[in-house]
């Protein structure tokens, strides 16, 4: 177990974006979470993150994080990604993920050489020196995945990692978070609403309603069951559809 969640909740004035919620994610493992449009999912990110403090522990490696800041989180190894890809758009791809690697790393002789491999690792050799501003939506999430692994992330999140791209885009996209967690063992947290894309990518599934746990377990079974056929499609349809 590399996180564990227990007793989570998040208020906002009366309103409970998430509540009593508890699970846990295997190290090297690709734990899916999905749930309809306010769900509670990015909220769940955003207090693993420390960017909001809510209730409840959030043990990762043995360290209880919650009500630490962002930058210590990131700093124990734990990076993320957002829906809208978030760059300093007048900066070109290498000095994006520049920064990433001047957070993270813990020996500034590396800086230069993981501010390589993470571009080569992604594709965007031949993209390097463009300013983030001139890039497509595809490049621009592939720059924002370099800049979260050069910080030397033990878990990566990926926040609807696949949203607007195409089909062609959407399996490269697959393979890059594959070899992501096969490649560079970094356990994989990831939030989709595409189905079919997470049931293919994940070791277990995670579904969230109104902020609450519904179901984990594997995903072939996690989108048989009733309760998550009826949150999705009502009771005559099919959850993988």
């Amino acid at each position: 177990m590399i996180l564990k969640l227990d007793d989570v909740g998040m208020k906002f004035g009366s309103f409970a974006a998430l509540s009593d919620l508890s699970f846990s994610v295997e190290a090297d493992e690709v734990f899916g979470i999905a749930g309809p449009n306010g769900a509670g999912k990015t909220t769940l990110f955003n207090v693993i993150t420390g960017i909001l403090t809510g209730s409840g522990n959030i043990i990762f490696s043995d360290t209880d994080i919650n009500h630490l800041k962002p930058y210590q989180i990131c700093n124990m190894g734990i990076a993320r990604t957002f829906q809208t890809p978030s760059l300093f758009s007048t900066l070109s791809v290498f000095q994006n993920v520049k920064v990433g690697a001047h957070f993270g790393m813990r020996s500034k002789k590396r800086e230069f050489q993981k501010i390589e491999e993470m571009i080569a690792f992604v594709g965007l050799d031949a993209q390097k020196e463009t300013v983030a501003e001139s890039l497509s939506l595809l490049d621009k999430k592939l720059t924002m995945i370099a800049t979260a692994l050069a910080t030397d992330p033990k878990i990566l999140l990926l926040d609807e990692p696949v949203g607007g791209l195409s089909e062609k885009d959407v399996d490269m996209f697959l393979n890059l978070i594959k070899r992501i967690n096969q490649e560079l063992g970094i356990t994989i947290i990831v939030i989709e609403h595409l189905m079919k894309f997470i049931v293919e990518l994940c070791d277990r599934l995670l579904i969230l309603n109104n902020g609450k746990k519904v179901i984990v377990g594997p995903p072939k079974s996690v989108t048989e069951d009733p309760e998550v056929i009826e949150i999705y499609l009502g009771a005559e349809g099919e959850a993988n559809a």
